[in-house]
């Protein structure tokens, strides 16, 4: 009996130990979790006030590159935080902007056309919002103000490329299911490498404005890759696609597949980019 008892107290004895080494492993990755900071950050032109959202991770000591994160024209909503939260998680420090003002978001197709129409009728407050969004960035203490990249979906792909074709010095730019017919077309003065990933099957990219794009690019010795791919529709990384297509009847829909490989392909150009 008293060998059993032995046992069994052993026994017990390990069974605690492993239980509070769970709970610490627990903990450790709580902890590692933990380091992802996403903080609320208001900022404003003289006209416009923004509401937009900055995220790094505290585990890395450097100082490291940014990333301005645009939306689709639904506005700034959790969708462009979640791929701010994702660079994060890369080394980054993104700042999901917001080009609209007052983090407004659009519950229609309709309000999502007006709210870019303001936008692209008054480019000399889009390029204002962008600067106050560049500004915010490099003031991070966590940021490298020499390293500065942008990426964006939709509306904000067809505004990161502006951006750049307008000179800005940035990077690196990665535009997914953008419009490529711009209100700043390329010129000799981009500095930035450039991707585009759009859908083949896109009918709001027509090809004409491809081979345009293509032939600008072209022109002016622009270093930049444009990927289709085939069957792929508008809005291919967003998972909410399938259901907002099907809700306004919009030619829209998720490819996981190709969201996968242009999102590594942005990897692959930012790691060349800011070496």
């Amino acid at each position: 009996m008293k060998t059993f008892i032995q046992i069994f107290s052993l026994a017990a004895v390990c069974f605690i130990a492993a239980c509070n080494n769970t709970q610490n492993s627990t903990e450790e990755s709580t902890e590692e979790i933990n380091t992802l900071v996403g903080d609320e950050v208001s900022y404003s032109t003289d006209s416009t006030t923004m509401n937009g959202y900055i995220a790094y991770d505290t585990s890395y000591q450097d100082k490291r590159p940014g990333i301005l994160v645009v939306h689709e024209w639904w506005g700034h909503n959790d969708y462009v935080r979640m791929r701010a939260d994702s660079l994060a998680q890369m080394g980054y420090v993104a700042i999901a902007v917001d080009m609209y003002g007052d983090g407004k978001q659009a519950s229609h197709p309709e309000e999502a056309g007006q709210f870019v129409n303001t936008v692209i009728s008054n480019l000399d407050e889009a390029q204002a919002r962008f600067d106050a969004a560049i500004e915010v960035l490099k003031q991070n203490p966590y940021v490298d103000a020499e390293k500065i990249g942008a990426i964006g979906y939709c509306f904000g792909g067809s505004v990161v490329l502006s951006m750049a074709n307008a000179g800005y010095d940035l990077d690196a730019v990665a535009a997914f299911h953008a419009g490529v017919q711009l209100p700043f077309p390329p010129s000799e003065d981009i500095k930035a490498k450039v991707l585009v990933a759009n859908g083949a099957a896109d009918p709001f990219v027509p090809e004409e404005s491809v081979k345009a794009y293509k032939e600008a690019m072209d022109k002016v010795g622009a270093d930049y890759q444009y990927i289709a791919y085939e069957n792929v529709q508008h809005s291919f990384t967003n998972p909410m696609a399938d259901s907002l297509g099907q809700k306004f009847e919009l030619p829209t829909a998720y490819n996981a597949e190709a969201d996968k490989d242009s999102w590594s392909k942005m990897q692959s150009m930012f790691n060349e980019a800011f070496q």
